[in-house]
């Protein structure tokens, strides 16, 4: 393959993996923790919503330690669910740029 073929083709891998990020970024992924709370980031991890379901009672502190602990909980997940779709995503690039010696 020549150069300017392979920079070509260089060049359209970068505008994908671009387009994949961009798409990532723009997806919300929600993750919810005991029934009780949801917790919706984009794929940029920037948290937009957090909801508690209507019907749960905060009566004491026990009950707000456990509403606490849930946003924790859903929070994380929704973190590890973003950095396991966006590596899913962007395998085939990094093994394709790791042919390039990067």
């Amino acid at each position: 393959m020549n150069q300017q073929a392979m920079l070509r083709k260089v060049m359209k891998m970068k505008q994908e993996m671009e387009q994949t990020q961009n798409a990532i970024n723009e997806t919300e992924y929600t993750a919810t923790s005991g029934g009780i709370v949801s917790v919706t980031a984009l794929g940029t991890k920037e948290i937009v919503k957090i909801e508690v379901k209507d019907d749960f009672e905060c009566e004491g502190k026990e009950d707000l330690e456990i509403l606490l602990d849930s946003i924790v909980a859903a929070s994380k997940q929704v973190i590890k669910d973003i950095e396991k779709d966006t590596e899913e995503k962007m395998a085939k690039y990094a093994a394709l740029l790791g042919g390039f010696g990067f």
